[in-house]
């Protein structure tokens, strides 16, 4: 529905329920936009015409929580929104379904696991079918090829996914459900090796054996934005290095084991213990190598001996130290998190062979004990371990310390190394438009403090593959230097099972053949392409074109806070390097959701809330008020009394729409008439009362709609709802009598001019409440906008109301001319209250007092106070003066006080019906 050019709203009414009631409302609207196509992105081509949304894929592993459904409320907010400014919003969903939470979640699911040696078997039946949530260990899954693993990562992950959009559609998301994708999907396989492939020619993307954090779980490089700095129990081990004469020099350590790594010992260049030493040597304890001592900024004096051993790797330290003073690789930790297999060649000591030999092949734990063993045997350790607690980095996902693994991976640049990328990024960071803005320095943080590249290959299954093959090498290597890429034509590939031109699948894996990439991509490598993807990059077709131009780059961004640093950031890095421009120009981003104990609900904790459970007891509207009614940016409880309320909110729009409209519309045995017309045209209210309320409403249009322009819906539902419930609990409440044109007490009837008036006056508010609460409660608006508008569509693709109207219907009345009103009632039924008689009661004769504004006021609506009130006699109003009120007990200039009263007989009470 539109606003004409003078303003007036007509509404074609239709019949009324007997009872109203928020129970059904989901399934019936759910069906009724899914048959008409109500959401569906219009296909416009005008790029200012278009509002389009990178919406967060969720990752498809198991069950959502209720976290989920509070940020994609607040992106459904924005979207209802931006459609009914006539925007023609473009709104997909995608399913994040590769990576290692699928792959976690399948082997569990199914009791497999993935034996790359194994060939494919099209009959394989995997051992389970769903294991209830118990974890199968390792040794008990079945082990199967990869291509087996990867189809039932593709079943599985197709499963869980209609589970999740029956759970978004019930939650009432206004998605083009026309427009979704999987991370998996050959589209988005396609576009991921597209651009890689163009990054590696132009020098973005590049291979490098170096150390790297390994999760020796899960078999699998850990890239910097993975970590989790975790508390963790160790021990200090007080150990000598020894120069030539013996002397010792101690350090402290809570890795012994790895000894035999060391290459230097380092203190901090202004440590005066240690000055004089810096280019001496000393010989490392059981293993007898010798080791220079060095200084480096690095070096902290306060901890420990202040002097420490550099192994290649222990932390991320060790890295720096033999990266800036160009220190031997000495790794002695394979992938697998145990020692290697033979001695190295720089411990020449026979003894020290001889210890190592007995940590061949072991835990870091079980070499652990081993050293200490000897080092006590030696006399090299002073005193017993001392426990402490020390901070180490975790894989997010992971349940053990990371190692630190020498081994070829592949990179992608992003500022890490490059200064002048890394400039650029940021400023990239200060183009984009953060809601709220204060999360901008997250950003700015993590983009400085960034000290390596992107780590974008795994060691996984289930995920896009490297577009690459290499040249194997007359002795059988592959020649990695040289890497085999496809045309993009035939994008996607996987190189395990696809050839390269020119070679026969017989030349796979011989000399003088090729051998595939058997890497694929970190899940955020996808992932962080998505603006690329829902917009069809460089897919062929003029329609595809046509598309990307039209909604590219993006408009909006939602996120959780959390990944700032992985999915915000690397999307705006590969839109930087492949598009020259920020993927979108704005980002929404939401806080956490709490437990009732202020606790992060997360499932590791065991106090996540499925979202199923609240929908039912509440209702979506209800669900969809609470998770709105939070702020972006900040963390929210979850709160099933805001539930109630939102529920409360939802049955009140019903019964205050369904009164409203049936007024004139009921007959004898007040049944509502089928079907009328009525105009409600702003310039038929004329009464005081009925301008002032839409005064209010001409103000609260304005200031919600400048709150939802600047991404505050929580600001715009609060000026919305609190209006509503004055609207109802005072307007409806004053005018209700004069809209059915009930005489008074005094057998005065309202003249139809003043009816008419009231009716309007609640035709417009109501009409224009149902639009303004459209966004939050899509199913309690899309009801009663169906009884105003019957055949008009729906109220999400009506027009959010503009101030013109109730301006024009104002007439330049005060909204505080309600306020007014709505004290002076106040205080009516006060005096009841307080005497402890029915509000039917009539009021026999009472005088008011109020500051001189409040005296005009009340008496422009006196009329409708007086029948509100049940006053039949004498109704006085007394101004109250600045000097009087200063002197009072209530020196508020708003209060309006009773100065006497006089009540009359309660009514009798009608006999209960038996």
């Amino acid at each position: 529905m539109t606003d004409n050019a003078e303003g007036a709203i007509s509404a074609h009414l239709t019949a009324l329920p007997d009872r109203v009631g928020v129970d059904g409302l989901e399934e019936k609207w759910t069906k009724a936009w899914n048959d008409d196509q109500t959401y569906k992105f219009g296909n416009t081509r005008d790029r200012k015409a278009v509002y389009s949304i990178d919406t967060p894929p969720p990752t498809v592993s198991g069950h959502l929580h209720v976290g989920h459904v509070f940020s994609y409320t607040h992106t459904d907010v924005i979207a209802r929104y931006k459609r009914m400014r006539g925007y023609d919003v473009f709104y997909p969903m995608g399913w994040d379904d590769n990576g290692l939470p699928t792959e976690r979640r399948v082997q569990n699911y199914y009791g497999v696991r993935v034996d790359t040696s194994l060939k494919y078997d099209p009959d394989f039946k995997p051992p389970f079918e769903g294991t209830e949530g118990k974890k199968i260990q390792a040794k008990d899954q079945v082990p199967c090829s990869r291509q087996n693993f990867i189809e039932l990562c593709e079943k599985l992950t197709a499963q869980d996914e209609k589970q999740f959009e029956a759970l978004w559609r019930e939650l009432g998301l206004s998605i083009d459900w026309s427009q979704t994708y999987h991370t998996i999907g050959e589209h988005p396989r396609r576009v991921a090796q597209k651009a890689f492939l163009r990054n590696l020619a132009r020098g973005e993307a590049y291979q490098k054996d170096a150390p790297g954090l390994w999760d020796v779980t899960f078999q699998t490089a850990v890239a910097q934005a993975e970590l989790e700095s975790r508390e963790y129990d160790g021990f200090y081990h007080k150990i000598a290095f020894r120069f030539e004469d013996g002397t010792p020099i101690y350090i402290e350590t809570t890795r012994p084991e790895l000894l035999a790594a060391c290459g230097a010992l380092i203190a901090h260049p202004d440590d005066e213990r240690y000055k004089k030493y810096f280019g001496q040597y000393v010989y490392s304890p059981l293993f007898k190598v010798k080791v220079p001592i060095l200084a480096h900024k690095a070096a902290e004096m306060d901890k420990g001996a202040g002097i420490a051993m550099c192994c290649t790797f222990g932390d991320v330290t060790d890295v720096e130290w033999w990266r800036d003073l160009n220190l031997p690789t000495r790794s002695i930790i394979q992938r697998n998190g145990r020692i290697v297999m033979n001695v190295p060649d720089w411990i020449e000591d026979e003894g020290g062979r001889e210890i190592f030999a007995e940590t061949e092949g072991k835990t870091t734990f079980s070499a652990r004990k081993i050293i200490v063993d000897h080092l006590r045997e030696s006399g090299d350790m002073d005193g017993e371990p001392k426990p402490t607690k020390r901070m180490t980095n975790f894989y997010e996902k992971g349940d053990k310390p990371l190692e630190i693994v020498t081994s070829r991976q592949w990179y992608l640049k992003n500022g890490g190394t490059d200064a002048k990328l890394n400039a650029e990024l940021i400023e990239r960071g200060k183009e984009l438009n953060f809601h709220p803005d204060f999360m901008r320095v997250r950003y700015d943080n993590w983009v400085h403090g960034l000290n390596g590249d992107w780590l974008i290959s795994r060691q996984r299954f289930f995920g896009v593959p490297f577009p690459l093959w290499y040249p194997v090498k007359e002795d059988g290597s592959a020649d990695y230097d040289h890497p085999i890429t496809p045309s993009e034509d035939i994008l996607p590939i996987d190189p395990t099972t696809d050839v390269p031109a020119g070679y026969e699948e017989s030349q796979r894996d011989v000399p003088g053949g090729f051998t595939a990439e058997k890497d694929i991509m970190d899940t955020w490598a996808t992932s962080s392409l998505t603006p690329q993807i829902v917009t069809r990059w460089e897919e062929p077709g003029e329609e595809n074109k046509a598309l990307h131009a039209a909604t590219f780059p993006m408009d909006l961004r939602p996120q959780g806070q959390d990944i700032i640093r992985t999915w915000l950031f690397s999307t705006v890095d590969r839109a930087h390097l492949e598009n020259k421009c920020l993927p979108w120009a704005h980002a929404t981003l939401s806080g956490w959701i709490l437990d009732p104990d202020h606790k992060k609900m997360s499932k590791s904790k065991g106090n996540v809330v499925v979202p199923n459970e609240p929908l039912k007891k509440f209702g979506a509207d209800a669900v969809r008020y609470w998770a709105a009614a939070a702020r972006l940016g900040l963390d929210a409880t979850y709160d099933e009394g805001q539930m109630k309320i939102g529920r409360r909110l939802a049955i009140k729009l019903l019964n205050a729409t369904k009164f409203a409209l049936a007024i004139g519309r009921e007959d004898e045995n007040h049944h509502v008439a089928e079907a009328a017309e009525a105009v409600w045209n702003p310039k038929d209210v004329t009464e005081p009362l009925d301008r002032a309320a839409m005064a209010k409403m001409a103000f609260v249009v304005r200031t919600a709609t400048d709150a939802m322009e600047a991404y505050e819906h929580s600001k715009a539902l609060e000026i919305i709802e609190s209006y509503f419930w004055q609207f109802c609990d005072d307007y409806i409440e004053l005018v209700k009598n004069r809209a059915y044109g009930t005489p008074d007490e005094h057998g005065k009837t309202p003249s139809e001019k003043a009816v008419l008036s009231a009716r309007t006056a609640l035709g417009l508010g109501l009409d224009a409440f149902a639009r303004l609460l459209a966004p939050y409660q899509p199913y309690a608006t899309e009801e009663v906008w169906h009884w105003m508008h019957a055949g008009e569509g729906s109220v999400h693709r009506a027009a959010w109301p503009t101030p013109e109207p109730y301006v024009i219907a104002a007439s330049g009345a005060s909204p505080e001319t309600l306020a007014w009103a709505g004290r002076a009632v106040e205080q009516l039924r006060k005096i009841k209250s307080e005497a402890k008689v029915s509000m039917k009661t009539p009021i026999l004769s009472v005088a008011l007092s109020a500051a001189k504004d409040g005296v005009d006021a009340i008496r422009s609506a006196i009329d409708d106070i007086a029948q509100a009130g049940r006053v039949v006699g004498k109704f006085d109003l007394v101004e109250k003066h600045a000097e009087e009120a200063a002197a009072s007990d209530e020196a508020d200039d708003a209060t309006v006080a009773i100065e006497t009263s006089e009540l009359g007989e309660p009514p009798a009470k009608k006999p209960r019906k038996k």
